[in-house]
């Protein structure tokens, strides 16, 4: 029994903290030593902060805290509490970070090493810091709440938010800024997928518990998930409901938080979905 909750330690705390550490050490070397330099933007909350912090001159960690704090807040109602405070970690270490780094020299002057590397290293760092249940940029979370309620996909709202930042660095900066930063984009949200599978990547979560209307009735109050529930047998075990959900990557902490709350003993399988046909993905429920 220690055993296991040494194992649970290390696989729900220790670990996701190291990779947010990692990620955000990452993500905050690849803006200051490739893309701040050159006025080559990344896309959401941190491209506004970087477009502020350069006609301010006041440093480009406080905007991405400061900015970001209302989208966490956001964020908190529908992912949980250990959103929040992952997301506020990596934030808060990413903002630090930033100001370790700004002394140091820029490590090329080629543009197109600045975009490739920088874009390689930005995706990589944000990729581990979402693979562990964090966030550096609030608008993925409004995008995710927006695309319950249109037909539009999370990765559909983004782009949209990221072209206008670019179309204002353009008339700020520059047309040729504006078209790096949206290269810089394209090999990011690349990297991204490849390290966490892609923000709205589907994901297929069995439960096999003895608390299955508790759990289904969770896992749509707080998500917006709804479940099928299929009778089973298990052959030592006895009667047993196994629930079948649909949901996207960054929810998967939060979907684990409520199966331990209500039937630590569950049995859970976790796979990916290569094509969703439907709107199971989405929340259908009107609020009002």
């Amino acid at each position: 029994m220690e055993q296991g909750e040494k194992t649970n330690l290390f696989s729900d705390v220790i670990l996701p903290f190291l990779l947010l550490t990692i990620g955000a050490a990452v993500a905050a070397f690849a803006l200051e030593e490739f893309l701040v330099p050159f006025t080559i933007l990344d896309g959401g909350v941190v491209g506004v902060s970087m477009i502020v912090s350069q006609l301010s001159g006041l440093p480009l960690g406080l905007f991405i805290v400061v900015l970001n704090i209302p989208f966490l807040l956001l964020g908190l109602k529908r992912l949980g509490w250990a959103f929040l405070i992952r997301g506020l970690y990596a934030m808060v270490l990413f903002s630090v970070l930033l100001e370790v780094f700004a002394p140091l020299p820029a490590l090329t002057d080629q543009d197109l090493l600045v975009v490739c590397f920088g874009g390689v290293l930005l995706g990589l760092g944000v990729g581990l810091i979402l693979r562990s249940g964090g966030c550096l940029d609030g608008t993925e979370i409004v995008a995710m709440l927006l695309s319950r309620k249109t037909s539009f996909s999370t990765g559909q709202i983004v782009l949209g938010f990221n072209i206008v930042i670019y179309g204002v660095a353009g008339l700020l900066f520059g047309l040729d800024r504006a078209l790096y930063s949206l290269l810089t984009y394209f090999i990011t949200s690349k990297i991204i997928d490849m390290v966490e599978n892609g923000m709205e990547q589907g994901k297929a979560v069995m439960i096999i518990t003895d608390e299955g209307k508790q759990i289904a009735d969770a896992l749509y109050q707080q998500l917006g998930r709804t479940c099928t529930l299929i009778e089973g047998r298990g052959l030592i075990s006895g009667q047993k409901v196994v629930l079948y959900c649909v949901v996207t990557r960054i929810e998967i902490p939060a979907v684990k938080k409520i199966i331990h709350e209500m039937d630590g003993s569950a049995f859970v399988t976790v796979s990916d979905v290569s094509e969703i046909i439907g709107q199971h993905i989405k929340q259908t429920k009107t609020e009002g």
